[in-house]
């Protein structure tokens, strides 16, 4: 069997490198991949992006499944156009993949089916919108309504972030884009809502549009600096098992925010098939509300999520596509998995490209325990270089959480690039008393 990974960036690698172990797969093509994928010898890199000659492509090499990681091919509507030709692929439509890349459409859906989340108001006036902050006070958040690769959101702890974030999303020139903000129809809008208090997680399933199947917990941390520091990043590493969801948060979440989601969907018309992440704030009691959704596996949680998944992912993966999750149960490495990103020179705001990347080694010499999962890389000649923000996440397995962070920072080590810059204390929440 052949199968495609649609994507370039750190999950893709992790998902991609997991369906390689399958002995049904005979080839993994990655489009376009990156440099991590490019040393791999079970991996084929593709040069396509457009979603019409990668559907073209699909058809003419007789691609089996095809699995689509990052958000802006979905909201683009690739799984629209690979079903409507007879492919098989992994992921929401792109109508429902509007609960990631709409917001607005996203708060919209909770407050109708009665899903627990933050109250809001949505603006397309800024004078509004400052108005609003101006009574509603600190701290509060502000969200652009369209993607923005991990960084449209602003948790704003002062009136004068709150005011700069409305500046920056809701911008009349085009050209003043620093988040790098994708509009919606209609143009510029954000989302303003309370600012909740707890302790977030990321609850991943896979859904076939009926069934659904829970993967491991995860929590990563998105500030760029220690202590949970500094601007908000696409995600500077992460850790799974998350301890905070104990079993009677997993069972909450199931039953107040997955499954209501799901059913509503249906009931929308739009039944959700794909992933589906919700990000949750956990209160001192335990109950989880919604911050968002997200319509595919979150990155950097994907990386030690797929280091501790046992089952074979292509079997998955053609169940979640027969509608037939109810059949599949997903086995667990029992060890804690946790990943660490080093970042690129500049980032979040001005990542510096084309450093050399120095201490890699070719996937079948990578020990068993640890992975480096390759995002922002390039090949150029015989040598890896930087290529994005996000550069690589260095994932390691350990007996316990101490133990995989204690080994991901030992390989991570013996990497490195000029500039580059790296939390030392991921996993902290897992190891506070």
């Amino acid at each position: 069997m052949k199968v495609l990974v649609v994507g370039g960036g750190g999950r893709e690698h992790a998902l991609a490198w997991k369906l390689a172990q399958s002995p049904k797969v005979q080839a993994v093509y990655v489009a376009p991949g990156n440099g991590g994928t490019a040393l791999d010898s079970r991996l084929e890199n593709i040069a396509i992006t457009d979603v019409k000659a990668l559907r073209e492509w699909a058809q003419a090499e007789k691609i089996a499944l095809t699995v689509v990681g990052p958000e802006q091919p979905l909201a683009a509507g690739i799984v629209d156009e690979f079903r409507a030709h007879g492919l098989r692929v992994f992921g929401p439509t792109k109508a429902a993949a509007q609960l990631e890349s709409s917001k607005a459409f996203s708060k919209a859906f909770m407050k109708r089916h009665g899903i627990p989340t933050a109250e809001y108001e949505t603006f397309t006036d800024a004078a509004a919108a400052h108005a609003y902050v101006d009574e509603k006070g600190v701290p509060i958040v502000v969200k652009a309504d369209g993607l923005a690769a991990g960084k449209g959101v602003v948790v704003a702890m002062t009136l004068h972030e709150a005011h700069e974030a409305i500046e920056f999303m809701l911008a009349p020139n085009p050209d003043f884009n620093p988040l790098g903000v994708t509009h919606n129809e209609g143009g510029a809008r954000v989302v303003i809502e309370e600012f909740l208090q707890g302790e977030e997680a990321s609850f991943i399933v896979m859904c076939d549009g009926k069934n659904v199947a829970a993967m491991a917990t995860s929590q990563d941390h998105k500030r760029l600096l220690d202590g949970d520091e500094g601007p908000n990043t696409g995600g500077m590493g992460a850790y799974s098992p998350a301890p905070v969801v104990t079993p009677e948060v997993h069972g909450r979440a199931m039953r107040e925010i997955i499954l209501p989601t799901i059913k509503g969907m249906e009931k929308d018309g739009i039944p959700f098939t794909g992933f589906l992440y919700a990000g949750l704030m956990i209160d001192a009691e335990g109950k989880p509300k919604t911050l968002e959704f997200n319509c595919r596996m979150g990155d950097p949680e994907t990386q030690p999520i797929m280091m501790r998944l046992k089952t074979d992912l292509f079997d998955v993966m053609m169940a979640a596509t027969s509608g037939a999750l109810d059949q599949i149960e997903l086995d667990w490495d029992r060890r804690p998995a946790l990943g660490v990103v080093m970042a690129a020179h500049g980032y979040p705001l001005n990542p510096r490209k084309g450093d050399v990347i120095h201490g890699l080694t070719k996937p079948g010499d990578a020990p068993e325990d640890a992975m480096v999962f390759h995002a922002g890389t390039r090949k150029d000649g015989d040598t890896t270089v930087t290529s994005g923000g996000r550069v690589l996440c260095v994932t390691a397995l350990g007996s316990t959480v101490k133990a995989a962070q204690q080994r991901a920072y030992e390989v991570a080590q013996g990497l490195g690039f000029d500039g580059a810059q790296y939390r030392k204390d991921i996993g902290w929440r897992a190891l506070k008393p």
